[in-house]
């Protein structure tokens, strides 16, 4: 591991190829060394864009190999929790996809493992590593907009591919598991605590929920909303709502450049939002944090806690659908 980690990945599905694996290309302390599917299509695209890495056509291959220090996991949401566990059992640090798993009792399984094996699990929310997420923490931090009593995030889009895991129910699909863990993660980025009660409505078909929403009241007697959805027409936006003012993020979970926008008594402010490129700030940091035995941007405690208020939320909607 001297200055570099070698990067197995654990199926090449559509973001590992579109944006970790260029991510790990463009990042100097990581080598793309393996990559791994059941796909015989998907192998010969990996040979032939990627000649210098080894092609493996079973998990378990890859995670054998020695030479393998971290693993990406981009499979379906069903998988995260069991190839997590068999890659950190083989010794391998793993960043996983987002949501990183299940339920909190699947994460909590997770942390044990990784507790016990001594090696870094991190979930990939990218976004919280982007100039605009940065600068929305330095703003709260300020105090500029007084206590917090309101939050709203929203993370929707029209899906337009047909036969994809995000439609199936066996596969942890759905737009809360999807997207909507997106700002339960942004709200409880900024909260730090759990929600005391929730209420949680969707649209269902094919068996997944294709548009969510929900309110969350917090002991302090802060309310947060949430929507997410695949069946209409984009939209990506939070505002946190304070005594003295608020804070409009656009484009929350992107790292585009941009501007934030304050509103105080005082009037209205705009403060530039520099481009970021999300993906490799992530596996830097990841990285990093193997090669010097430090700890990455997010926590697992954090990922406990984005789960039991995932959990509280499906309870909710059961309890509805129930009624």
């Amino acid at each position: 591991m001297e200055g570099k980690i070698n990067w197995g990945i654990l199926g090449y599905a559509r973001i590992a190829k579109l944006s970790v694996i260029p991510a790990i290309l463009e990042t100097e302390n990581s080598h793309l060394y393996a990559l791994v599917s059941s796909n015989e299509e998907k192998r010969r695209e990996c040979q032939d864009s990627f000649p210098f890495a080894k092609i493996y056509d079973q998990y378990e291959q890859l995670l054998d190999d020695p030479q393998v220090h971290a693993v990406y996991i981009p499979l379906p949401n069903s998988m995260h929790k069991e190839w997590a566990i068999k890659a950190m059992r083989k010794g391998k640090h793993v960043l996983c996809e987002k949501p990183i798993a299940l339920s909190a009792e699947e994460c909590l399984e997770m942390m044990q493992v990784a507790q016990e094996e001594k090696v870094l699990l991190m979930e990939a929310f990218m976004y919280r590593y982007t100039d605009q997420i940065k600068k929305v923490q330095e703003i709260l931090e300020t105090g500029e907009i007084g206590e917090i009593k309101f939050i709203n995030s929203v993370f929707r889009f029209f899906l337009n591919r047909t036969n994809t895991i995000k439609e199936k129910p066996e596969l942890g699909g759905g737009s809360l598991y999807d997207v909507g863990c997106y700002p339960v993660n942004f709200i409880g980025m900024i909260t730090k605590e759990l929600p005391e009660s929730c209420v949680a409505e969707a649209v269902m078909d094919h068996g997944v929920d294709m548009m969510f929403s929900a309110v969350l009241k917090y002991p302090s007697g802060l309310l947060a909303t949430i929507h997410s959805g695949f069946n209409a027409f984009n939209q990506m936006n939070s505002e946190i709502v304070g005594t003295k003012g608020r804070i409009e993020v656009t484009d929350t979970f992107l790292g585009n450049e941009g501007v934030i926008k304050v509103v105080t008594d005082s009037g209205s402010r705009f403060i530039p939002v520099e481009p970021s490129n999300r993906y490799a700030l992530e596996i830097a940091d990841f990285t990093d944090a193997i090669l010097n035995q430090g700890q990455p941007l997010l926590d697992l405690e954090e990922s406990y806690r984005n789960m039991q208020v995932i959990d509280m939320l499906i309870r909710s909607l059961n309890d509805r659908q129930t009624t």
